[in-house]
């Protein structure tokens, strides 16, 4: 029997599966990314991305389809981190905008929506690149609108959407030479099938495991600070009635008591007639209510972890004191202009102080910032103009998202796309000149940086014709592999010989969090000694994974 339409419920369902699908799949997607460094991230990115709006929708209580178009949009435009995961953002925008009106949706509102949502994502990237997550999304919308003429049965109409999508990612190694050099094909349109696959499942009924999105019940363990914690020796306010099925006798009592004795502290154990009710403190929940069960069914069984609270009250006790701080700062008159910069690692961060920055989010290469974490950062920063240095050009298109959802502040992201770039973009502001000066200023000065950066290769693979082999280090630079080596420093040297020529003024060295400071100084002493007509700069950066990040003028 043909199905003809999907209701807000099936809908909802789909969804969720969808974001359960490509959560499971993400370290496999993670895997595709062209280069094989150890922060591969478009699988992390697309599931945060869509997670943020399955927590949107798991919030609804019997949503119309208007309300879960909401959710959905809302939910994953704000979680966006990543430029997968913006644009994932934007073809989930698309569709729901698409969709919002329906009661239900059929093969015509399914095509229309995905055409859409292609229309839309391909709006929001400058320069879209084909072999991608849009060459994806472009031939799930051309397949359905072809469809939609033949059939109006969704067991037919689904399937072969998600057939031709399989061929159209098969097809991207041949659309873009590096991922035929690596043998893979394109993570993003990978992730963008993931989702529509685990929607499917639940179209078809199968079982979906949605634990990722709605944990299971019970205490949630928050790992916190030992010292915060130290006075709670037993973690699990633990209480439960036994409705005891023979008769609970004082022996009973006794032993009972002597038993949670052994295993917790605070007890209470009161028996009236046929009803025992239990309190204590203990480690392992379980332990007791496994006891109790021997006496009978258990009832109104409530366990809090003590620390969580513990930890909670710290967390609200902060907050309070973090909003004092903010409407101190919000009495301040406001400043003209203000900056936001990602950073990650202790140097760094401190570097990015010192030069003026007023609110640092960490991320980066291993944790892309979302929307929302811009949209906060900005929210804090007490200015009429705030300019934006991601640093990454994988949250260039998360800070424009966040700019476009501002209205009370002028906005300017400068596209850094390393952190030397944004340190430059910082050192040539200049307080007395205004935004557009300021902008046009650090434009031009970030062209100057060449970047490089060290790491290792997590995996065997060819690009930029080089063979790299699973703990190779690697010399990243601006547009791809410059060195591969076996030693940090022999790799760093080569990488910089394609970096520094007669124009080069100034190397800058950021050593990373698994690089000694003994060992930096030998190897700023080595870049010295080979261009001694070039000053050299040695910082602490602490980043991790990359062992040193490069930086020529």
């Amino acid at each position: 029997m043909a199905t003809k339409t999907i209701n807000v419920d099936m809908l909802a369902k789909m969804f969720l599966a969808g974001a359960q699908n490509i959560e499971a799949k993400k370290e496999f997607i993670n895997e595709l990314n062209v280069f094989p460094v150890p922060d591969g991230d478009t699988g992390t990115n697309m599931s945060l991305t869509i997670m943020s709006a399955a927590k949107e929708v798991t919030a609804l209580e019997n949503p119309g389809m208007k309300e879960l178009a909401k959710a959905i949009s809302s939910g994953s435009l704000r979680g966006a981190r990543g430029n997968s995961g913006v644009i994932l953002s934007q073809l989930l925008r698309g569709f729901t905008k698409s969709i919002r009106e329906e009661k239900e949706i059929d093969v015509i509102a399914l095509a229309a929506a995905c055409t859409r949502a292609r229309d839309t994502a391909y709006k929001a990237v400058m320069k879209p690149k084909e072999g991608t997550i849009l060459t994806v999304a472009s031939g799930i919308a051309e397949k359905a609108s072809e469809l939609a003429q033949e059939t109006d049965d969704l067991e037919e109409f689904i399937p072969a959407v998600i057939e031709h999508a399989k061929e159209v990612l098969a097809k991207t190694p041949e659309m873009l030479p590096v991922l035929k050099e690596a043998g893979v094909v394109d993570s993003g349109g990978q992730g963008l099938l993931e989702v529509i696959s685990g929607a499917y499942d639940a179209f078809l009924g199968k079982e979906v495991d949605y634990s990722a999105i709605q944990p299971a019940g019970g205490v949630t363990v928050t790992k916190v600070n030992a010292e915060d914690t130290a006075d709670i020796k037993f973690g699990y306010c633990t209480e439960f009635i036994i409705l005891t099925e023979k008769e609970f006798t004082e022996a009973d009592e006794h032993d009972f008591k002597a038993y949670l004795s052994s295993i917790g502290d605070s007890i209470v154990c009161v028996a009236d007639d046929d009803v025992v009710k239990i309190h204590v403190h203990t480690n392992d929940p379980g332990l007791a209510i496994q006891r109790a069960l021997t006496y009978g069914q258990l009832s109104r069984m409530k366990i809090d972890n003590m620390r969580e609270e513990h930890q909670e009250k710290l967390i609200r006790d902060a907050e309070k004191l973090a909003a004092a701080q903010e409407e101190e700062k919000a009495k301040e008159p406001r400043k003209p202009m203000g900056f936001i910069t990602v950073s990650i690692g202790e140097g760094l961060n401190s570097i990015f102080k010192e030069l003026g920055a007023d609110y640092i989010i960490e991320g980066g290469q291993t944790m892309n910032p979302s929307t929302e974490d811009m949209l906060k950062a900005i929210d804090a920063v007490n200015a009429d103009s705030v300019f934006i240095l991601p640093n990454n050009k994988n949250i260039v298109l998360a800070a424009n998202q966040a700019k476009a959802l501002v209205e009370d502040k002028e906005i300017i992201v400068i596209p850094t796309k390393t952190v030397p770039q944004g340190i430059t973009a910082l050192i040539n502001f200049v307080p007395d000149a205004d935004a557009k000066s300021n902008e046009e200023t650090m434009l031009e000065e970030i062209k100057n940086v060449k970047t490089g950066q060290i790491t290792y290769a997590v995996r065997d693979t060819k690009i930029d014709e080089k063979e790299i082999h699973e703990g190779d280090i690697m010399g990243i630079g601006d547009s791809g592999i410059l060195s591969v080596g076996t030693e940090v420093e022999a790799t760093a040297l080569d990488m910089l010989e394609q970096l520094v020529d007669d124009d080069s003024a100034l190397i800058s060295l950021y050593y990373g969090a698994d690089v000694s400071e003994e060992d930096a100084d030998a190897f700023t002493e080595k870049v010295t000694e080979k261009y001694p007509d070039v000053d050299v700069d040695a910082q602490f950066g602490g980043q991790p994974i990359y062992y040193y990040v490069l930086a020529v003028e």
